[in-house]
């Protein structure tokens, strides 16, 4: 092998590795931002969750005043 062909090698392999890196960095920062997504969203599923029950329980309290409305008349 020649000192031009391994100079070729490196500089290809260099080339790759950079490749690399900058493919890692770009999915590091997708993943980072997918999980704070992901937290956003969690939370959000949270307090709907929260509202939903508040609404079943004023929801029932209704329907439990017209019933005694209705069994009072």
């Amino acid at each position: 092998m020649t000192e031009t062909y391994l100079t070729f090698e490196i500089k290809d392999f260099e080339n790759k590795l950079d490749h690399l890196i900058d493919q890692f960095h770009r999915v590091e920062n997708e993943n980072r931002s997918l999980k704070l997504k992901q937290d956003t969203l969690i939370q959000e599923k949270t307090e709907l969750l929260e509202k939903v029950a508040l609404a079943r329980t004023q929801v029932e309290a209704m329907m439990n005043r017209l019933k005694a409305m209705e069994d009072g008349s």
